[in-house]
């Protein structure tokens, strides 16, 4: 059994020195998002898939929220502490070991990705995108996107010299799932080899199973989009693990 909750604990005890002004631009930020791209793009769009364009962008926002929040807590913050603060030195000098700090750093993005997902939720329900309590639902699907791209990246991390190497996973591969997973519009209307990619991203799992929960509509295919993002996180996980110890403890 992992011992991954005095790594979550110290994450938690230093965020919330911070927890103002880092909720402040949770809120702040969907807002904005929704208003200039749901309401402004979406006068001009009209309705997506039966719905307003707005509702159907609240979904994709949630997820992408979810994925870009554990991607830059799993590779800036635990970069920095891994190799500017030294703080898994001094943890990897008390009985805790590298895979109960790397689970730490997971489940503690994940709950980043889950704080930030449910704010913008909030601010969805405020402006009457979200329908019925099913929403709530949503926050365990966040909380496992937030661990899978939380591990993906931490593969990332043990690999990089510096903190510009985090803007080729950023560019090669959160902004194409970020524009390619059914945030911005639907994948039905887009060609065969874009749907097919699109198939293989947690993302588009994640905004398929989120949508449905919002809009109160039927989900299809709930197991595989369970799977998809469980085992993008186990996996990463896995490498996450074999990388850190060639880097750390050999």
């Amino acid at each position: 059994m992992f011992n991954w909750y005095p790594v979550w604990h110290r994450n938690a005890l230093v965020w919330r020195t911070m927890a103002i002004p880092s909720l402040l631009g949770n809120f702040g930020e969907p807002f904005l998002y929704l208003l200039a791209l749901g309401y402004g793009l979406g006068s001009f769009v009209g309705e997506v898939n039966g719905m307003s364009y707005a509702t159907f962008l609240a979904a994709g926002i949630v997820c992408a929220s979810a994925m870009n929040t554990a991607s830059f807590e799993c590779m800036y913050s635990a970069f920095t502490r891994m190799k500017v603060q030294l703080t898994w030195d001094a943890m990897l000098a008390t009985p805790l070991s590298l895979p109960d700090i790397l689970i730490g750093e997971i489940i503690w993005a994940g709950t980043k990705a889950l704080i930030s997902s449910a704010a913008i939720l909030i601010v969805a329900a405020l402006m009457g995108l979200v329908d019925g309590w099913t929403a709530l639902l949503v926050l365990p699907i966040v909380f496992l996107l937030g661990c899978c791209f939380g591990a993906m990246a931490l593969v990332v991390t043990s690999l990089a010299p510096g903190y510009d190497f985090f803007l080729y996973y950023f560019t090669l591969v959160v902004t194409p799932m970020f524009l390619l997973s059914g945030t911005f519009f639907p994948l039905d209307g887009a060609a065969p080899w874009v749907q097919t990619g699109a198939s293989l991203l947690p993302l588009t799992h994640g905004v398929d199973l989120v949508r449905p929960l919002m809009t109160g509509t039927e989900i299809n295919g709930l197991w595989l989009h369970l799977a998809v993002p469980l085992a993008y996180g186990m996996i990463s996980n896995v490498i996450a693990l074999r990388l850190m110890q060639r880097r750390l403890l050999v």
